[in-house]
């Protein structure tokens, strides 16, 4: 029997090439593959007569398992060369079904007349009663003798099968019961968990749905449990002393509140007294503004930098992409100039002679050379950027940075005052989950003059009025929006019809037509495609997250100078470029998306003087989706719908927002991520909470303290 740390390499069939791309994966150890979780299941123990082949779902492509006798001996054919076919019939009392395998001499043996099988496979009618199935799954079916219903399927990589990973895992899987449970068993009798041996049994050979869901919950809770200790432990020690105590009087102040050219929100005056508030005291300033978008949360940094410079000190603004922080550049370089202010913009396109001059400025001791603000991308992060005197970090929509992304800044800032901005209105339970002691400032109050978006919900019917819809807004010279959950069609769309995925309930319903999805997703570079080809006077691009960083900031360019009309894209842009002539956002498969990333989503437009709609396309959902979006139909709050979000879906959306690894990185989620009940995860952090009160460095629990330094290790960020 394998132990939990025996090399990957030390199970049969792992020769050197399939270590390597097992390695790529990030599974090196024998436990590393039993954390290596299912992405959905196959559900072959809902066995179905051929004749349902000509419905939902399996008419669309999906694999149905069925239970057939051999009916005929094997014909095995030669064509091709050296191809095979083995063909024979099987029956049920719906059909007759030919089943046809490739280059499987050796099964003529296996299928012997009378014999039963159950098979899983696509199934196609060709005639009355008749049909047809090409290379199936199948296990010998014996009366009394029940067959696994649940079979996993796994993410792979290239040289690593499905079959291939199911024949280690199951060689790897006696090592279960060798499995140390980090957990209290206090928590978990009080919870009513399941051990960790038998989680990470049945989450790879479920018995069945119930045992399935058993499972999923108790790694779900380890992973909730697991960040908020770590957030805990970290956030222990992550108040410095001895920051730059930044004060200003009244009269500097109202300096900068004249140059603006509009009266500050009471919402942003509020944040703004925060921000003086910590800034005043020696203990480094740890807070996050969060609102909307066009809330105006850009103002309140600025004013936290001009802050951080009139006391004497330098301040740095990070944002996620090159076109955000040239954005951010053209919008506070110049303000910040008209009040004697000397800034530069600092990202991957600057030039080699610029950087340095831009390094020397910032590293410069005498006052009157230093650079006081720089705003950039990760480039400050190069080896040559240095601050003679910092004094404020602010990074920009910070969940899109990795947690050591953001630790190399603060290292070049020791002791800085720190301000992250966040565009996801995030509830106060969740927002103590997922930033641990970071003060919150919330801005709950728009901006005089900004228009609410209309919002409509519709279905496919209203295709062709949707085309004229945008046509109709370029004319008058806006700009449209379009946005896809996926960024290509994926060829085995049809065939992952029939998977349950791993973020289905497995508590509450066990119908593989409840529980498979219901469409394939549309995908931004087809659906590009065929709208240009719809609409071919307009000018249609696409961008998405998998885009060379260079070549996307050209379509946002593109879009944000008006030489695109239609931008078709991922999410991506639910963090870009502020484009105020965009009037019309389209979401296509409305349903697959949270309420807050709807919300963010919809923030992209109105944001100049045109009318501006919001058009949520729903293909499929039930009932459920519906109500979901018709909170966003009537709804325009963005706490109302975060609070809203965060009961009907869980916490997932906002554990792993579109685009973002950071999350993912710094909690280790995959089971939390799909999990629809926050109470999980409230029950999670009530029990870290208490138990970091009465051992706060986990020295009576040595187990649980190496498990969450490990992820935390593992995420660059390690823990003291």
């Amino acid at each position: 029997m394998p132990y939990l740390h025996t090399p990957i390499s030390a199970l049969s069939g792992v020769g050197s090439a399939r270590k390597a791309a097992y390695e790529r994966m990030g599974i090196y150890t024998v436990e590393d593959l039993l954390y290596h979780f299912p992405r959905a299941y196959e559900h072959r123990g809902d066995i179905r007569m051929l004749s349902e082949a000509a419905e939902e779902p399996f008419k669309s492509g999906a694999r149905m398992p069925t239970l057939l006798t051999v009916s005929t001996e094997p014909r095995v054919t030669r064509v091709k060369g050296r191809m095979t076919l083995c063909k024979f019939r099987a029956f049920d009392d719906s059909g007759s079904c030919e089943i046809t395998f490739f280059n499987q001499e050796y099964l003529r043996n296996t299928f012997t007349v009378g014999a039963t099988f159950r098979f899983y496979g696509k199934v196609e009618q060709t005639g009355k009663d008749r049909f047809t199935m090409t290379a199936p799954a199948f296990e010998p079916y014996v009366e009394g003798r029940a067959l696994p219903s649940l079979y996993p399927v796994y993410p792979l990589t290239e040289g690593i099968s499905n079959k291939m990973i199911s024949g280690h895992m199951g060689q790897a899987l006696p090592a279960t019961a060798q499995v140390e449970d980090p957990l209290p068993s206090y928590i978990r009798e009080s919870e009513g968990l399941c051990t960790l041996g038998y989680a990470l049994r049945e989450i790879h050979a479920p018995e069945d749905f119930s045992a399935l869901h058993t499972a999923k919950r108790r790694l779900a809770f380890d992973e909730f449990f697991r960040f908020a200790l770590g957030l805990g432990t970290a956030g222990r020690t992550a108040r410095i002393m001895g920051a730059p105590i930044c004060t200003i009087g009244e009269d500097v102040m109202e300096q900068f509140l004249s140059a603006l050219p509009y009266a500050l929100t009471g919402a942003q005056a509020r944040a703004l007294a925060d921000l003086r508030r910590d800034m005043a005291s020696d203990t480094a300033m740890n807070r996050m503004i969060v609102g909307d978008v066009g809330c105006g949360k850009t103002v309140c940094a600025a004013a936290a930098m001009y802050i951080a410079v009139k006391a004497g000190r330098q301040a740095a603004l990070m944002a996620p992409t090159g076109i955000l922080a040239t954005q951010h550049a053209a919008d506070l370089l110049p303000l910040f100039e008209k009040l004697g202010i000397r800034g530069a913009l600092l990202t991957g396109h600057t030039t080699a002679a610029h950087k340095r001059k831009i390094y020397a400025a910032l590293a410069s001791r005498d006052p009157a050379e230093r650079l006081d603000v720089v705003i950039g991308t990760q480039a400050l992060l190069s080896e040559g950027v240095s601050f003679a005197s910092p004094g404020l970090v602010v990074t920009d929509e910070q969940h899109r940075f990795g947690v050591a992304q953001r630790a190399t800044l603060s290292e070049k800032n020791a002791k800085a005052h720190l301000l992250v901005m966040s565009a996801t209105p995030i509830p106060r339970t969740l927002a103590l989950v997922m930033y641990g002691d970071l003060e919150v400032s919330r801005i709950d109050e728009m901006p005089p003059g900004r228009q609410r978006v209309d919002t409509f919900v519709v279905d496919e019917s209203y295709r062709a009025r949707l085309d004229a819809f945008i046509r109709k807004n370029v004319e008058a010279g806006g700009q449209v929006y379009v946005v896809c959950p996926a960024v290509e069609e994926s060829p085995d769309e049809a065939a992952d019809a029939s998977l349950i995925p791993l973020s289905a309930d497995f508590g509450t319903r066990t119908s593989m037509l409840e529980l498979t999805k219901e469409r394939p997703m549309k995908a931004a570079v087809q659906y590009a495609a065929d709208l240009q080809a719809r609409l071919p006077d307009l000018t249609v691009a696409f961008v998405h997250g998998k885009m060379k960083p260079a070549d996307k900031d050209k379509v946002m360019s593109d879009f944000a100078a008006g030489r695109v009309q239609v931008l078709v894209s991922t999410t991506v842009i639910e963090v870009g470029v502020n484009v105020p002539n965009a009037c019309l956002m389209l979401v296509e498969n409305a349903e697959r998306f949270g309420l807050s990333q709807l919300h963010q989503l919809r923030g992209r437009v109105g944001r100049g003087t045109r009318k501006s709609y919001c058009i949520l396309i729903r293909d499929g959902g039930g009932e459920t989706a519906k109500a979901r979006l018709e909170v966003m139909r009537t709804t325009y709050d963005g706490y109302e719908i975060a609070e809203k979000d965060l009961t009907q879906r869980g916490p997932g959306d906002f554990l792993a927002p579109a685009g973002s690894s950071e999350i993912r990185q710094s909690g280790g989620f995959r089971l939390a991520e799909t999990w629809s009940d926050s109470e999980l995860m409230n029950h999670a952090f009530a029990y870290a909470r208490e138990l970091l009160e009465e051992d706060p460095a986990l020295e009576t629990y040595p187990i649980l303290k190496k498990t969450v330094d490990k992820m935390y290790t593992r995420a660059g960020n390690i823990l003291n």
